[in-house]
């Protein structure tokens, strides 16, 4: 982990020359998210859905490949905001820097994977992972810190193998190939799998971890404090888009996704969001609270990360999401 803060702080130095080029646009938000997931739909529903073009807002949205390379952006300020999880801002809190990275809005509250084995096993019970060998995803990400809690919390540690040297984007493949005996995917990943005969899903990592702050809207201080109305608008249509999955049809949300995921069809799209909302993925209220910051930074310790002197208030500034969820109650 110290490697990874160095790579950050590195780079946030190389980039700085950089910022302040370009004529800044009033209504512009740079949003750098830590890859494209179907666990982010209700922000893609906020673009495809026009919500946010209603808030007087334009987004730029880039992918960082990364939760490195998203945070580094943010901190170089060649990002406004990240979607990201929690944990890096935690991260840096630990370097002291003056202008913190802050979480202002919470997105989802549960871990996003879906327990992938070859065959069926529509009687799934934990323990039937003893002896087993099951590819999570890479070390000090939050999959894969989730993962290691629930195995830690079910008396599992000692019992399995736990794959953490692939990359995100090669889990699927791997375990397609031959690897390990499970595998953790996010949607819509794991139906697609599922509808491809590759696999079947025998449980949902999120329902056993219970609720965890898993993807976080995060911005530097600096920018909250000067652009309060903005975030206000930002955060304001994330809640219209929460609002209009909770109300709508999965159907009828799929058919604003599909524009986002080129190449995906509603049916599936619809399933996806069905499994999702079944086990309650996305927030309500989207202010993280102090005890699912104490939960986070449990995760990261049991994964042998150093967190000691992180508080809460270092991390989180729930000012504008408490005040926006008053208008949606």
């Amino acid at each position: 982990m110290k490697k990874i803060i160095l790579f950050i702080l590195t780079l946030s130095i190389l980039a700085f020359p950089f910022i302040g080029c370009k004529k800044v646009d009033k209504d512009l938000i740079r949003v750098n998210e830590v890859t494209d997931s179907f666990f982010y739909a209700p922000f893609y529903l906020a673009i495809e859905k026009g919500f946010f073009e209603e808030e007087g807002l334009k987004i730029e949205l880039t992918n960082g490949g990364g939760s490195d390379v998203s945070m580094t952006a943010l901190l170089s300020k060649n990002a406004d905001i990240i979607l990201a999880g929690p944990e890096t801002a935690v991260y840096v809190a630990r370097q002291n820097k003056a202008d913190q990275p802050k979480v202002f809005a919470q997105l989802t509250k549960r871990d996003g994977c879906f327990l992938i084995g070859r065959n069926p096993e529509p009687d799934f019970k934990w323990e039937n992972l003893t002896g087993k060998e099951i590819i999570i995803g890479r070390k000090g990400g939050l999959p894969a810190m989730t993962f290691e809690y629930v195995i830690k919390n079910l008396n599992l540690s000692d019992k399995v193998t736990l794959r953490t040297d692939i990359q995100f984007n090669l889990m699927a493949p791997t375990f397609d190939g031959g690897a390990g005996d499970y595998v953790t995917l996010f949607e819509p990943t794991a139906t697609e799998f599922v509808s491809a005969g590759k696999g079947h899903i025998v449980a949902s990592v999120g329902e056993k971890s219970g609720e965890i702050p898993y993807t976080s809207f995060i911005a530097l201080d600096s920018f909250l404090k000067e652009n309060p109305k903005k975030a206000e608008k930002f955060v304001r249509a994330l809640y219209k888009a929460l609002d209009f999955i909770k109300k709508e049809s999965s159907t009828t949300v799929a058919e604003y996704l599909v524009k986002h995921f080129k190449g995906s069809q509603v049916e599936s799209t619809a399933k996806s969001l069905d499994n999702y909302k079944r086990v309650d993925t996305w927030m309500t209220d989207m202010s993280l609270t102090e005890d699912m910051f104490t939960t986070l930074l449990s995760v990261i310790t049991n994964a042998g990360e150093e967190v000691d002197g992180v508080k809460f208030s270092k991390v989180v500034d729930n000012t504008i999401a408490s005040k926006i969820y008053k208008e949606f109650k």
